[in-house]
């Protein structure tokens, strides 16, 4: 199957910084996470991410699930190392071995999450890449949390699951996304995006039937992210998720 991406350059990676951290060596059962920029059709410009193949995906000729990691706002910019600064991609780069394939995108300086343009990047990585339909998870982080509840409401259709960290969305619209489980994180001590942001939603899903839990950290502030993309559940909440 025909790939749809340009392999970017170390010197349009470098961007005149130097690496955020020095990654470890991977395992042997690790996967490869690699910098592309994906052509997606409706979008004028390609879609800077990075890209992570589990172990045996080029010698397994079977879908996999897909996770879509989105970052948050200090994270945006031209300088994709940014990316990797948190979350799965930079665990990733440490050597962490993931069981799917994994594309972390990035957005332009000052600009947010929306909904349509993943809607189409999901299409583009379907064309480019063995994925299972059934199993397309999402996860984000701040914006990238508010992201991916926005998603979740508008093309429900789209995902498994999401697991959105120390993020917010408007309860009045989150009942669209009343098939898609939610397993969100959160930190009692957030003075950026307080709890009661996303205490909401979460409430207003299981208010109208939805399948949503909060896990609350005491005592942490709005970095919320590191122990819950260190939750040893959280991995294997995700794999059990199959779209309805």
């Amino acid at each position: 199957m025909q790939r749809r991406h340009l392999l970017l350059s170390a010197p349009a990676l470098a961007g005149g910084c130097a690496l955020l951290e020095p990654p470890a060596p991977p395992s042997a059962h690790a996967g490869s996470q690699r910098a592309l920029a994906l052509a997606v059709p409706g979008l004028a410009e390609p879609v800077r991410c990075w890209l992570y193949e589990p172990a045996g995906y080029a010698t397994q000729g079977r879908p996999w699930p897909l996770l879509v990691f989105l970052h948050g706002s200090g994270e945006r910019g031209s300088e994709l190392e940014r990316v990797a600064a948190h979350g799965p991609p930079r665990h990733a780069r440490a050597g962490r071995s993931y069981p799917w394939l994994m594309c972390s995108p990035q957005l332009d300086a000052g600009r947010r999450w929306q909904p349509d343009a993943l809607h189409a990047l999901l299409g583009a990585l379907r064309q480019g890449w063995h994925i299972d339909a059934t199993r397309v998870l999402a996860s984000g982080l701040s914006l990238g949390g508010a992201g991916v509840w926005d998603w979740a409401a508008a093309h429900p259709q789209d995902l498994a699951a999401i697991a959105p960290v120390c993020g917010y969305a408007d309860a009045r619209t989150v009942c669209a996304a009343r098939a898609v489980p939610v397993r969100a994180y959160h930190g009692d001590a957030d003075s950026v995006v307080p709890l009661a942001a996303q205490q909401a939603p979460v409430a207003a899903l299981q208010a109208c039937g939805g399948q949503a839990e909060l896990i609350v950290y005491p005592g942490v502030g709005h970095d919320s992210w590191t122990p819950a993309y260190n939750d040893p559940a959280l991995q294997p909440w995700l794999l059990a998720q199959v779209r309805r």
